[in-house]
């Protein structure tokens, strides 16, 4: 699982970066139909709350007027911030585009397609702004069109990942260290929650009730079935595996040339008391030494690799560090009794 290490992102001296408390990050493909209506219900959430929120939506390369739309909206709503990719690049990139130019200590999950309403943000939210959470996950109340194979994933990633809790692909909120920690991959989004349990952060679940799309159809299909079992495999890997490549290919490694020494040695006793040689196992003796040789070669380049890994790990938490310190040095130049509002600069 490559790590790139995330920009450091530059903050303004605007009251923005200082007054959002959490951030709703929105991935969006052809929801126009849905953003509109999305941003109402979203407005009237907010009003009561206490907490000062702003929505990030990420439009990912719709061809349906998503992007004009959102220019509108952001003139009637302050906590609006819409940010463009000009190609479909996936919802994993979709947040971390979102994650980079947002500035909350809480970032959700959220889609735009109206299956969840805005109303329940709080309910993921407010445990973690308590502290008494580090991630809260939605688990999904009412008929679900695709609930025989999201229980088998479920199921699969419970019992490959220990993680308890029923639905791991769902709506979500967390606090932003847990996003800053997560390494890049597609799809990562899927096993956010994985990949936290496993550095250690507290995850919860709350119910949420499902409702049917207001408008445009699902983007996923049964396609997607296959990449994610071969997903849910690679984040298995990397996380047992991950920092130790070579007790994984290495002891493989091994285990193989003991094979071939030991059947080596094996045919020998053979040919000595009978005198006749076997040579097919001759052939299986040529075949473990040089996988096994291949192997253990695998784990020790793999775990060069991973101490690269570990010195850009520790680079990107030291960035990190660095920004929030920049952060809050910005916040104490605001003016108090200055509103929430949208950082509206172009970067």
């Amino acid at each position: 699982m490559a790590v790139s290490a995330r920009p450091l992102r530059r903050t303004s001296r605007s009251a923005s970066t200082a007054v959002v408390d959490v951030s709703v990050l929105v991935p969006a493909k052809d929801e126009a139909g849905n953003l509109a209506l999305f941003l109402e219900l979203c407005e009237a959430t907010f009003r009561g709350e206490s907490a000062r929120y702003e929505v990030v939506v990420v439009d990912d390369g719709s061809t349906d007027g998503s992007w004009a739309l959102l220019q509108e909206l952001r003139v009637q709503y302050a906590f609006l911030k819409p940010v463009r990719h000009r190609a479909q690049r996936g919802i994993a990139e979709a947040l971390r585009t979102g994650y980079l130019q947002s500035h909350g200590r809480v970032l959700v999950f959220y889609p735009a397609d109206l299956q969840f309403k805005p109303e329940d943000i709080p309910r993921l939210v407010n445990p973690i702004l308590a502290g008494e959470s580090d991630m809260v996950t939605g688990y999904k109340q009412g008929k679900y069109e695709k609930a025989f194979v999201s229980g088998i994933y479920n199921k699969l990633s419970r019992t490959l990942f220990h993680v308890p809790v029923r639905d791991l692909n769902n709506v979500k909120a967390y606090r932003r260290e847990i996003m800053a920690a997560l390494p890049m991959r597609p799809d990562f989004h899927r096993y956010m929650i994985v990949m936290a349990a496993a550095q250690g952060f507290t995850v919860t679940e709350v119910p949420v009730p499902l409702y049917a799309r207001h408008s445009g159809k699902s983007k996923f299909g049964f396609s997607r079935i296959p990449i994610g079992v071969l997903d849910m495999l690679a984040v298995w890997f990397e996380l047992k595996f991950g920092q130790k490549p070579l007790l994984a290919f290495g002891m493989l490694g091994v285990a193989l040339f003991a094979i071939g020494v030991l059947s080596g040695l094996g045919a020998l006793v053979w040919l000595a008391i009978t005198g006749q040689g076997q040579r097919w196992v001759w052939t299986v003796i040529q075949t473990c030494l040089m996988l096994g040789s291949i192997f253990f070669a695998t784990g020790l380049l793999g775990e060069q690799i991973a101490q690269q890994r570990s010195e850009v790990r520790e680079l990107r938490r030291e960035l990190d560090e660095l920004a929030s310190a920049q952060q809050g040095e910005d916040a104490d130049d605001v003016t108090p009794g200055v509103t929430a509002g949208v950082d509206r600069d172009r970067r």
